[in-house]
This record gives C-alpha cells, structure tokens and sequence, in this order.
C-alpha cells in the first residue's frame, strides 16, 4: 500500500485539519458546542508550544493545502487557521 502523502506530517496534518473542519462547521445538535470549544483551544494551545521551526512547518504545509484546495469555505478555513489557531503572533 502506498501512501498519498508525501510525509507523516504532512499526512497528520491534513488528518488534523479535517477534523477542526468538522468542527468548526459543526450544528448544535451534531457537537456540543462547549466540548467544540474545548476542542478548538486545545489544539490552539498545543500549537502555540511549538518551537518556531515547527510552527513555520505547519503554517507552509497549510499553506499548501489551502492554495490546492477547491473548496472556496474550505480555502477560506485554511487561509485563516495559522491565525486562529495561534500560529502567527499577534502582531501589537
């Protein structure tokens, strides 16, 4: 079995952004919002503990993933997720 991925990262990467995809564009009645939420700051806090190399890893492999992307909402999540999830500093 070959896989379609080019690495493990890139493969976790892809798993991981699907599943805040789901969501984030989850309804009430499919998630509990509050345990989305938890969800969602999880993920934000683990990233915001990487090292700066591995934080530009992920932001270039999203990157990637949104300009190939042909989903317009889909583009739209990916081109805003190194901001919302924390990988970009805020800038004061």
């Amino acid at each position: 079995m070959t896989s379609s991925y080019p690495s493990l990262t890139r493969a976790l990467a892809e798993a991981l952004v699907d599943v805040l995809w789901f969501i984030d564009g989850s309804e009430d009645e499919q998630m509990d919002q509050d345990d989305a939420v938890k969800v969602m700051e999880g993920f934000a806090h683990v990233v915001s503990t990487l090292p700066s190399d591995q934080r530009q890893e992920l932001i270039e492999l999203i990157g990637e993933m949104a300009a190939a992307e042909d989903n317009p909402a889909r583009r739209g999540f990916l081109e805003a997720f190194p901001e919302g999830f924390g990988l970009i500093d805020e800038v004061s």
